[in-house]
């Protein structure tokens, strides 16, 4: 038996006379235990009616809902507020914090409707999300993101079975949706249950599972690998460059008869659009390749005009090997980095992003000057070689916040900095034809 069992749930709101609002419609699925799930789909697809159901904050008109042995559908009022306390941990995209209580107080209040409040096991929640030094400060004081981890902490305090996120990175801007997104992978490492409801296709592919709504109805219930992602977006780079005729194309490396499987696949999920032997992008599945083609272009610039790798072979690899791990935010801070190019080393365009407009973060005529950064990011300044430029400095603690581990200087000409490191040493350092000419540094 499944830990969660939804089985042909309706859900109908009625307005004056007129024909009932079918918010949900005939919706059946299961979840294992220890199973993460995005749920997705536009709005008003029923997703948020759905997480509410699942949440005990409502019940469905028609159909039962079973977590672990109990049917919610059948439980009165004060028994769903009674098992809601007790097995369910919810987040909201809006925080829903009491403005006079502080962070601790927040997360003790949540200990007091499941049983009794307990300081310090509120504190060790807070730890947990990181804000420990920020336990006796109020929601005003606090940033969007923070409050967004005090809502974590509080969804913790009962020790949930199952945990049910309604955009809980909607609100965020992309460092605050990263913190928030590892926090998730690691209770979801825990071998809790979490129900996740996203517009963020990167969100959403962190997922065991996806699940897409479309009026109220199951569209497409989907299940795939890292590995079967990154072979979506192969073919999404392809089909890019394909349009691209006159510029260099990097190939992918299907057969037809893969290629063909992937392109009924993508258009089942609602990335490509098929008429008849035409392939075409839909809005989501444009969008998703620009991505890839901004992140492999951009790596690209970075070995070859950075690192100096001038092996094509080395430089593709490990390029491809950026396109599917980069973040929005280090993507961004990699463009600032490299001044916003406007095309990779074999000349194909490289889609803007956020970062090339005509904002503060900078233009496409490049990067932000040191005194911006020294005035805005004083905080995140790193502590490296002193041999390297103080410029150099400034425009790397921009580049990646919060500081990285690890910076790679060159042997022989030490201004040269090269790229902070995410979390270990860079591939090219040991595969790249001049890996002998570079110094590893830990950052301390």
């Amino acid at each position: 038996m499944s830990f969660l069992e939804v089985d042909r749930v309706s859900k109908l709101y009625r307005v004056g006379a007129s024909e009932p609002l079918k918010a949900l419609d005939d919706v059946s699925f299961t979840a294992d235990a220890g199973e993460w799930i995005a749920i997705m789909g536009p709005s008003g697809s029923g997703k948020t009616t759905l997480l509410n159901i699942l949440g005990c904050l409502d019940q469905p008109s028609s159909g039962s809902v079973c977590i672990g042995s109990t049917d919610i559908a059948k439980l009165r009022r004060a028994e769903l507020v009674r098992f809601r306390a007790e097995t369910v941990g919810l987040i909201f995209q809006q925080y829903h914090l009491i403005p006079h209580l502080t962070a601790i107080e927040n997360v003790m209040l949540a200990q007091y409707f499941h049983s009794m409040t307990d300081e310090a096991e509120a504190r060790r929640a807070l730890e947990h999300v990181g804000l420990a030094d920020r336990a006796r400060h109020l929601p005003s004081q606090l940033s969007g993101g923070e409050q967004q981890r005090v809502a974590i902490a509080r969804a913790l305090a009962n020790d949930p079975k199952i945990i049910l996120a309604d955009e809980p990175t909607g609100n965020l801007d992309a460092a605050n949706q990263q913190i928030v997104l590892d926090l998730l992978v690691g209770l979801h490492a825990q071998g809790r249950t979490i129900l996740l409801v996203t517009h963020d296709e990167r969100v959403g592919r962190c997922a065991d599972r996806r699940i897409n709504l479309d009026h109220g109805r199951i569209a497409e219930s989907i299940k795939f690998t890292a590995e079967e992602n990154e072979d979506f977006d192969e073919i999404l780079e392809e089909l890019w460059m394909r349009r691209e005729s006159a510029m260099h194309h990097e190939g992918a490396h299907f057969t037809d008869v893969q290629r063909q499987r992937l392109f009924a696949t993508m258009s089942r999920i609602g990335l490509l659009r098929l008429a008849g032997s035409e392939v075409r992008f839909t809005d989501e599945g444009e969008e998703r390749a620009r991505s890839v083609i901004r992140r492999h272009r951009l790596a690209e610039r970075l070995f070859m005009d950075v690192l100096f790798i001038r092996d094509d072979a080395a430089v593709e690899s490990n390029a491809c090997t950026f396109e599917h791990i980069l973040s929005p935010e280090v993507t961004n801070r990699i463009c600032t980095f490299l001044g916003h190019p406007k095309t990779c080393p074999h000349g194909s365009p490289i889609p803007p992003g956020e970062c090339c407009g005509n904002g503060r973060r900078g233009t496409a005529a490049g990067p932000i000057s040191a005194r911006e950064l020294q005035s805005e990011d004083r905080r995140s300044r790193l502590s490296i070689a002193e041999a390297v430029p103080k410029d150099r400095q400034e425009c790397l603690s921009y580049f990646v916040r919060p500081p990285p581990r690890w910076a790679v200087i060159h042997k022989h000409r030490p201004s040269v900095i090269v790229v902070a490191i995410f979390g270990s040493p860079l591939m090219p350092i040991k595969s790249g034809p001049c890996a002998n000419s570079w110094r590893l540094l830990e950052l301390r």
